[in-house]
């Protein structure tokens, strides 16, 4: 197909950072929090050569829109060659701690270019699934593009609490920006929280609701239950007991990130665990991991129980 760049561009720093020409047609936009109030132009300039990342389009503090990679490139955004061949990137200012809070011009920017995504590809509904396995096995329609998130394909936040939150408004108001029918087809699209002691225990659940609010004030009747969303990442907390310490966990993945406090809200200090056994001495919920975060008897700083078997 004749690919094209969107006229909403004010800017263009292109990177050259990209595979080249996709593989796979664009149906899916993937919009990621850039950690930043940044403008425009920076976006741009935080992919030089050399960085291994870049995005196809930057939204800036102020609304205004850049071009990173153009449209018919395949971006090095998402931590997935497979999702990247396909989706449109979109790196946009937030703030720099969870739950990465954007501001009403970048999201105001981001419904009218994810409109103008859709409207020059061809496409007139925007889906969003909250739901992994449902959004990537989903075959779209020639006139369907998906929501996807960086989450899924990384340990990360990503797209923050904050925009995930209203993931189901963005692709609700692009639909309607573009003639559409306002539901996915296949699937409730419906963010539900959970309250549950842990997200692996299903059996403990109390409850499901659509307003967080109410699935907070559950949590706080509640001490020792957690509030999650839809793919387990643990939002909320109340009055959590915490596990008795000091235990040991083994990790089986040499790369698990260690960070500075018990959050992905929470700098990374740059070094791995490695794989092996590991004594922790405290635990704390937070953002990223839905069973808890271990700070290493090391010192060397905390460690998602996500990814640990205790022994």
């Amino acid at each position: 197909m004749a690919y094209t760049n969107s006229p909403l561009v004010v800017y263009t720093g292109l990177s050259p950072n990209h595979s080249g020409q996709r593989t796979h047609a664009i149906d899916r936009i993937t919009p990621h929090c850039v950690v930043g109030q940044l403008s425009a132009e920076t976006i741009c300039a935080c992919f030089p050569a050399g960085r291994d990342a870049s995005c196809n389009y930057g939204i800036g503090t102020d609304g205004r829109v850049s071009l990173c990679v153009e449209e018919k490139n395949r971006s090095w955004c998402s931590s997935s060659s497979a999702n990247d061949q396909r989706a449109i990137t979109i790196e946009c200012a937030s703030d720099k701690t969870e739950p990465y809070a954007m501001n009403s011009a970048v999201y105001n920017s981001l419904i009218k270019l994810c409109t103008d995504i859709c409207k020059r590809n061809g496409k007139k509904k925007l889906l969003w699934f909250a739901d992994k396995d449902k959004s990537l096995s989903y075959a779209p329609k020639s006139d369907e593009m998906v929501i996807t998130v960086h989450r899924w394909f990384a340990n990360k936040s990503c797209p923050g609490n904050w925009l995930y939150a209203r993931l189901g408004d963005l692709a609700a108001k692009v639909t309607a920006a573009l003639g559409g029918v306002a539901n996915a087809p296949t699937a409730d699209s419906t963010a539900w929280y959970r309250v549950r002691k842990t997200w692996a225990d299903s059996k403990s659940q109390l409850g499901a609701y659509k307003e967080l609010a109410n699935a907070k004030a559950c949590a706080d009747k509640n001490p020792g239950y957690s509030v999650f969303d839809v793919n387990g990442v643990n939002i909320y907390t109340s009055n959590t007991t915490p596990a008795a310490v000091p235990f040991m966990v083994q990790v089986a993945i040499p790369d698990l990130n260690i960070r500075s406090g018990p959050g992905t809200d929470y700098t990374k200090t740059g070094q791995f665990t490695g794989i092996g056994s590991f004594t922790i001495v405290e635990t704390a919920s937070g953002a990223g991991s839905s069973t808890g975060w271990g700070r290493l008897k090391s010192g060397a700083g905390w460690i998602s129980l996500d990814f640990c078997t205790k022994i």
